[in-house]
C-alpha cells in the first residue's frame, strides 16, 4: 500500500510540474502597427474595424497586442508576427529597415494595402510593386467591379479549404525576386490607367495578382492588395476562414 500510495504521489507531483512548465511558456506574440495613421483598429467593435481579425489570431493561440511608437528594434523585440493593415501615412526609411531586419531574423509580417504609396518604401525593400490604381472586374463581381471574389487560388495552406474569398476595393500586386503571387483577378480584371473609369485601349487588362507571398533571411511575408478582407464587416465565412488561416500561418502553426 505504501509503494502505490508514494507512485501516486510521483506521478502527481510529475503531472504539477508539467503543467507549472506548460503554464509558464510565453505565447507567441502578434504585433499590430498602430502607429502611422491607421482608421481601422484591433480595439474597436465598429464594422470597418479589425477587433474580429485579433479574436480569430488569439483564437489560434497567440497574444495579440499594438503600438502606436516608431518601429524598430526595441518596439519588435520578441515579437513573432508583425501585421500592418491600412497605414495611411509612409514608414520611415529607418522603420523599412527595422521591418526588414525583423523578418531577417526569422519574423514573419503582414501587409495589407489601404493605399498603396504609405508602404511603398517597403515592399519595394521586399522588391514588390503596386498597380497605380485599385483593380476593376468583369467577372465574379459582388455589386460593383471594385468589388469581387477571387477564385484563382494557388494551393497553398494560406487558401486551405477555401475556393474563393472577397475583396474590396484592392491593388494589382506584381512579385519580385524572392516571391510569388498566389491569388490572382480573373483574366478580365483591368486597371483604369488614365483615370477615366472607363475601359479604353491602353489600360492595362489581365490576371493580376492580389496576394503575393515570399520569404527574406529566415522570415517569411504575404501583402495582400486589400486591407478591407479583414475588417468586421466583411468576414464572411470564407474570409473568416482565410483570417483563420493567416493567423495559423502568423503564430507559427
Amino acid at each position: 500500500m505504501k509503494k502505490i500510495w508514494i507512485g501516486f504521489c510521483v506521478v502527481l507531483l510529475a503531472s504539477v510540474w508539467a503543467s507549472l512548465v506548460f503554464a509558464e511558456e510565453p505565447l507567441p506574440r502578434v504585433l499590430f502597427d498602430q502607429g502611422h495613421n491607421q482608421r481601422f483598429l484591433i480595439g474597436d467593435k465598429g464594422e470597418l474595424q479589425l477587433s474580429g481579425l485579433a479574436d480569430i489570431i488569439r483564437a489560434k493561440g497567440a497574444s495579440v497586442s499594438a503600438t502606436g511608437e516608431p518601429l524598430n528594434d526595441d518596439t519588435l523585440r520578441g515579437v513573432a508576427a508583425l501585421v500592418i493593415s491600412g497605414p495611411f501615412e509612409a514608414l520611415k526609411a529607418e522603420e523599412v529597415e527595422a521591418v526588414a531586419a525583423f523578418v531577417e531574423r526569422g519574423g514573419r509580417l503582414a501587409l495589407m494595402l489601404h493605399i498603396g504609396q504609405p508602404l511603398a518604401g517597403l515592399l519595394a525593400r521586399l522588391d514588390i510593386d503596386h498597380s497605380n490604381a485599385v483593380l476593376r472586374e468583369r467577372e465574379n463581381t459582388i455589386d460593383t467591379d471594385l468589388n469581387f471574389r477571387v477564385k484563382d487560388l494557388n494551393p497553398v495552406p494560406l487558401f486551405a479549404g477555401l475556393k474563393q474569398f472577397s475583396l474590396y476595393g484592392g491593388w494589382a500586386l506584381k512579385a519580385g525576386k524572392n516571391s510569388a503571387a498566389i491569388a490572382h483577378s480573373s483574366p478580365q480584371a483591368w486597371v483604369d490607367l488614365n483615370g477615366d473609369k472607363l475601359l479604353s485601349e491602353n489600360d492595362a487588362v489581365g490576371a493580376f495578382g492580389v496576394v503575393v507571398a515570399g520569404a527574406l533571411g529566415a522570415g517569411r511575408f504575404v501583402v495582400f492588395g486589400d486591407d478591407a478582407i479583414f475588417q468586421n464587416r466583411f468576414l464572411d465565412p470564407d474570409n473568416s476562414r482565410l483570417a483563420a488561416n493567416l493567423a495559423e500561418g502568423l503564430v507559427g502553426r
